[in-house]
């Protein structure tokens, strides 16, 4: 029995489609690639952000650990600020050389501690600049994350614009060529399905990451103001001594 090979053929009126997603990017509308680049970039900013967090916040725990030892290892408080410098490198640090910084200027314009009003006054220098410096600190490490709570919340809706926009192109292809097969109505379709899946991958995980960076920057934010708030309390009982 003979062999008969089978060829295929193109039908008049059929069309090819690339459905890879490159080609349903180059076939896409205008619109619909202003879309999809849009969500491209809100993922690409939106994952930069979470990894520099990230890593950002590990350093701040281990700089923080590191600076808890030393502070209450016993040692000078002078000796520490002095290696501290007054240009610290993490917020903790800030927050000690703040307090440090108006506790030495009070020494050096020989204020009379003995005095309770001076005395007083000291102590609340020293909380406000405490206090100052770690609203400042706290702002800097908040910064960029009401990216990720904006991305997180618009990407689906800008998604589903893209998915509206291709669902009318291929209203539009069924129109003009009066064809409801599945070749003319499929790249509109696969091309609106395509932009809602950038707008759910731009959208969750920005909000994972914002859910998990908040939970850290207040874990980080309570650490800080329970050492601002006893570092204040041993300043006030070293001159209250002094006073006495």
């Amino acid at each position: 029995m003979e062999s008969t090979a089978v060829e295929s053929v193109t039908l008049p009126g059929s069309v090819t489609t690339d459905m890879s997603i490159v080609g349903l990017f180059l076939s896409a509308d205008i619109i619909v690639k202003i879309v999809m680049v849009m969500l491209f970039v809100a993922s690409f900013w939106s994952w930069t952000i979470i990894f520099e967090k990230v890593m950002r916040f590990a350093r701040l725990r281990s700089q923080a650990e590191k600076f808890e030892d030393a502070f209450w290892s016993g040692g000078s408080l002078e000796d520490l600020y002095d290696r501290v410098g007054s240009r610290p490198d993490h917020p903790m640090a800030a927050v000690f050389a703040s307090a440090m910084t108006e506790w030495r200027r009070a020494v050096k314009r020989g204020m009379a501690i003995a005095d309770d009003r001076l005395r007083a006054g000291l102590q609340q220098r020293i909380g406000q600049a405490m206090q100052v410096t770690l609203d400042r600190e706290l702002e800097r490490l908040e910064r960029y994350l009401g990216v990720l709570a904006t991305v997180g919340s618009t990407a689906p809706f800008v998604g589903l614009f893209g998915t509206v926009w291709g669902i009318m192109n291929s209203f539009q292809a069924i129109a003009l060529s009066k064809d409801t097969s599945l070749a003319v109505v499929a790249p509109g379709i696969a091309e609106a399905l395509f932009a809602t899946a950038l707008g759910l991958v731009a959208a969750i995980p920005a909000v994972i990451g914002y859910n998990k960076l908040s939970a850290d920057l207040d874990r980080y934010g309570s650490r800080l103001e329970h050492f601002s708030a006893e570092f204040h309390s041993l300043l006030s009982r070293q001159l209250d001594e002094k006073g006495a």
